[in-house]
């Protein structure tokens, strides 16, 4: 049975997308562009959070990526992007894997409502969310000066479930990676990877790998940014 990913442009269901490239399974995508900042309400009716992503495979309907991601892989991995139980990492690709939607992307959205409610950079709040958020990314920055990928020396889910805060997540919360050299190289490896140029081109064709995977954050899509603007942001 196909499996069905609902995916919504220039978001963290590119997790999912990504993961199937990487896996080379066969998979339906069906694409669902932001109207215009948030999702449209084709896609909030998918699910009861109305959140990104959606998979679907048979009667199995299934939101937040994190769980996506490891159902595909429990059901359709064969063992592979993941490190098992008895191996040398397998606590880093733990702590890894969580670290991305647990400790990081909390960050990361905190910092983007705190703009959408117009709170200044002088604000307790927001200043603590950026000293918050710089050391989150110092800590990553000092694990990738050890090894070249999260859990070690293998490229593996922990990477793919990292990697969208630091590259499409930047689309919305504009914070710049050239404190962090090591973090800047890894991205670069990212680039590399040509199953992660052609989920992306797949996925968000509006969307430029290699200003995603740059130091400097990317800009918005034209109509997002339109948006943002129209709400005085």
């Amino acid at each position: 049975m196909t499996l069905i990913i609902h995916h919504l442009g220039v978001s963290q269901s590119d997790r999912v997308v990504w993961l199937c490239e990487e896996l080379g399974i066969d998979y339906e995508l069906k694409k669902y562009d932001r109207s215009p900042i948030w999702a449209p309400p084709e896609y909030k009716a998918l699910h009861p959070v109305g959140s990104a992503p959606v998979i679907e495979d048979g009667s199995v309907k299934l939101a937040e990526s994190g769980a996506c991601v490891e159902y595909i892989l429990q059901t359709r991995g064969n063992g592979r992007l993941v490190v098992a139980p008895g191996k040398k990492d397998f606590a880093e690709y733990l702590y890894w894997f969580h670290f991305a939607n647990g400790t990081l992307q909390p960050a990361l959205v905190s910092a983007l409502l705190f703009s959408r409610a117009g709170l200044g950079d002088d604000n307790e709040s927001v200043k603590g969310n950026e000293d918050r958020r710089k050391q989150l990314l110092k800590f990553m920055d000092q694990r990738l000066s050890e090894v070249p990928w999260l859990a070690g020396e293998e490229f593996t889910a922990a990477d793919i479930m990292n990697v969208t805060s630091l590259t499409t997540m930047r689309c919305f919360i504009k914070y710049d990676l050239s404190n962090y050299p090591n973090i800047v190289a890894y991205l670069q490896r990212i680039a590399a990877r040509e199953k992660y140029r052609h989920a992306m081109r797949k996925g968000d064709p509006g969307l430029n790998v290699d200003e995603l995977t740059a130091a400097s954050p990317p800009p918005l899509q034209e109509a997002v940014a339109a948006a943002f603007r129209a709400h005085g942001h």
